[in-house]
């Protein structure tokens, strides 16, 4: 990766992350299940790749800032609504957590693992095993 670029729903915050030197951390991602992302986001798990925060550059926009904690801060678009970024240098010192849907190409980060599966919904352990479709369905 040597740039990867994103925003908001609406287009009105983007942001640019670079290539980690050698001194940084490459990029993570994970499937986060804690109560408070899916809270936030209304879904029953976010993906989140964390970044170096050297790296990370909001290019367009000023981000709207709720501290959801006494030590996190969400950012998210005040104008879409759009969750975009979390901090909290307790828990990630150095790191800036982007859910990773709002890349313009989030196939750049896969998901490497699920975490705080202790707070997951329970019908989350089978939700493979429904079924899919490539598109609305009609029920």
């Amino acid at each position: 990766m040597s740039r990867a670029e994103g925003g908001c729903h609406c287009g009105a915050v983007r942001f640019a992350v670079d290539s980690a030197g050698d001194t940084e951390p490459s990029p993570r991602t994970a499937l986060c299940h804690c109560a408070d992302c899916r809270r936030c986001a209304g879904a029953p798990a976010v993906g989140w790749t964390a970044v170096a925060s050297s790296t990370f550059t909001v290019l367009q926009g000023t981000p709207a800032v709720y501290r959801s904690s006494e030590l996190a801060e969400r950012s998210f678009c005040p104008q879409c609504g759009t969750g975009l970024f979390y901090i909290n240098e307790t828990v990630l010192p150095g790191l800036v957590d982007i859910q990773t849907a709002t890349f313009d190409d989030p196939e750049a980060f896969p998901a490497m693992a699920h975490i705080q599966m202790a707070d997951a919904i329970g019908w989350m352990k089978t939700a493979h095993d429904l079924p899919k479709f490539d598109r609305f369905p009609e029920f």
